[in-house]
């Protein structure tokens, strides 16, 4: 049985999706499985995943998206630890052995998270100051966007079993759904080292696609007060965030005359102040 399962979900990125299995195929850490998840393609994506055989297992689903496809490739998966990479992303080759050095060293964690190099259109960039990396209970950092990348995190499997899996109802921000449930209960620990390379700035980009994705945040944020274990500062936390970003978005909506959607998300912020503790019903 392999200590480690990586899923690398696709959809329509036949040529990238080739350098991301062969990134996976190039780590030194041997004691792995490779999942791939093709949530519909209709390009050249089986042929190429294929190729790979007998290396990987390929599985075919119905475009349902990218939650639904990472959440086939966790039943799937047969390892103590996941770790998944995005078919536009690529590892460094040492990233998984580093990763599990760090876990075998600190037996009592169970989720770490590296550093990234940025790639915009085939050029490097920094990241911004929003996008800083923390460690240990980042719970407070979680909130206001993702700051943890899904082809960076490596973690027990175990941990799904207590949060649950990947939300399949968010198009989007289904990540920062999931590290703020777990950033809830348990410390994230950030090594600090650019072991993932994320490319955007590509058409088919989720984030790029979906704009104004506070809505999703704003949905995940909701779901997350009314459903999880928070302690009374982590609510106070969570729905100070909560009201900031549906003013924002909601009086965003109403200036650029999408009055009805700018209402209902003012409506979600009216039933909730900084100082409320009470679950909305």
């Amino acid at each position: 049985m392999p200590n480690i399962s990586v899923i690398i979900p696709t959809y329509n990125r036949a040529g990238m999706v080739k350098e991301a299995i062969e990134s996976v195929l190039a780590q030194g850490y041997a004691d792995r499985e490779l999942i791939v998840v093709d949530d519909g393609s209709t390009d050249e994506t089986e042929r190429v995943v294929s190729s790979f055989a007998p290396r990987l297992t390929y599985i075919y689903q119905d475009h349902q998206g990218v939650s639904a496809a990472r959440n086939r490739g966790i039943v799937h998966a047969r390892g103590e630890y996941l770790a998944f990479l995005d078919s536009d992303d690529l590892w460094l080759e040492d990233k998984l052995y580093r990763q599990m050095r760090f876990m075998e060293s600190h037996p009592e964690a169970l989720i770490c998270y590296t550093d990234e190099i940025w790639i915009r259109r085939g050029v490097r960039v920094n990241p911004m100051k929003k996008h800083r990396k923390y460690s240990g209970m980042i719970f407070p950092h979680c909130l206001p966007l993702c700051i943890i990348s899904p082809s960076s995190a490596l973690f027990a499997r175990r941990l799904l079993d207590e949060v649950g899996m990947f939300d399949e109802t968010l198009t989007v921000c289904e990540d920062y759904d999931l590290w703020l449930r777990i950033a809830a209960r348990y410390p994230i620990h950030f090594i600090d080292m650019p072991l993932i390379v994320k490319r955007g700035g590509h058409a088919d980009q989720l984030s790029r696609k979906w704009v104004g994705q506070d809505r999703f945040r704003i949905e995940a944020l909701v779901k997350l007060l009314q459903r999880e274990p928070l302690s009374a500062h982590q609510r106070e936390l969570a729905v100070s965030e909560l009201v900031k970003k549906c003013s924002i978005y909601g009086n965003g909506c109403i200036k650029r005359g999408r009055c009805a959607e700018g209402e209902k998300i003012l409506a979600i912020s009216s039933r909730y102040s900084p100082r409320e503790t009470e679950t909305v019903s």
